[in-house]
């Protein structure tokens, strides 16, 4: 008999195991949860793509939330691509539905679910973890700060689609740049995904209805001052690479109310910056990133 090619076979890496959907639907899926849906794919070329497609075409319900086990042209910000081995992290999206909450406020749902990740994998991975504006999860491998997670937000249909990307079990020749990490290599306790992502989702259901329930307002939610006591690139000095080319460096010194980050500069101007890709000078953790 001719052995099953391993490269199809879901338990080829036994310290991978396979994402149990119906154990995750069982968990989240209350008549009351923000979660409405629980889909696990074993591979696609982008989750947020197939949820933001479907978003526009009225097929997605709000709460809903696609799993990939691999993904193969996975989108981080600026277009960059996001690859890891199959099963090695998390690769999903969520679709939500704000509502009546003004669309200028939308904004900050990335920065909640950065937020929601961070608290949810520090408790489950016992990891210590930490925000790089606007989007990057971070963590400390070997003394030094490493990208373990990104975030990715569009709007899509009537509402907005956020995709998460997390190393969980990388090791270090799978990494796929020398400033990424993963929380097996920072020490965590856990890598268990489904315990991970049960964390995950069940503290953004928690930020998601604070910022819901006080109209979008960042400040009374108290979302504001979690990102910003989370946030390792505030008090550094950083390099702002802004959309069209040009750059702007000063000290990062306040996450605003529309959830910008505002810069110091040598000029004595505070200058806030909405979009752009942020580099980390000399600073708090003495490095590059």
């Amino acid at each position: 008999m001719t052995p099953p090619d391993a490269s199809h076979n879901r338990w080829s890496d036994l310290d991978r195991p396979p994402l149990n959907a119906t154990a995750l639907r069982r968990g989240l899926l209350r008549p009351d949860a923000l979660w409405t849906s629980l889909e696990v794919v074993e591979s696609t070329g982008s989750t947020n793509t197939d949820l933001a497609e479907r978003a526009r075409a009225g097929a997605a319900a709000a709460g809903t939330v696609l799993v990939a086990e691999e993904q193969t042209a996975g989108r981080g910000r600026l277009e960059r691509s996001w690859t890891a081995p199959p099963r090695s992290g998390l690769f999903f999206s969520v679709y939500l539905e704000p509502g009546d909450i003004p669309v200028e406020r939308w904004g900050w749902v990335p920065l909640l679910t950065g937020v929601a990740a961070a608290t949810g994998l520090a408790k489950s991975a016992g990891v210590d973890m930490s925000l790089k504006w606007p989007n990057d999860l971070l963590v400390t491998v070997e003394g030094e700060e490493r990208k373990t997670g990104g975030i990715l937000g569009e709007f899509a249909g009537d509402g907005i689609v956020v995709g998460l990307g997390i190393n969980v079990s990388l090791r270090a020749g799978e990494l796929p740049a020398p400033t990424a990490g993963s929380l097996a290599l920072a020490g965590a306790v856990s890598t268990d995904r489904e315990t991970l992502l049960r964390a995950v989702l069940r503290s953004m259901e928690h930020w998601y209805g604070a910022w819901k329930a006080a109209d979008g307002d960042a400040a009374a939610s108290g979302l504001q001052a979690a990102y910003a006591a989370g946030c390792a690139t505030l008090d550094r000095s950083v390099r702002a690479e802004l959309p069209g080319g040009a750059s702007l460096v000063g000290e990062a010194v306040a996450i605003d109310g529309d959830g910008r980050l505002v810069l110091s500069t040598e000029d004595g101007l505070q200058q806030p910056v909405s979009a752009g890709d942020i580099v980390h000078l000399r600073g708090a953790a003495g490095g590059l990133t």
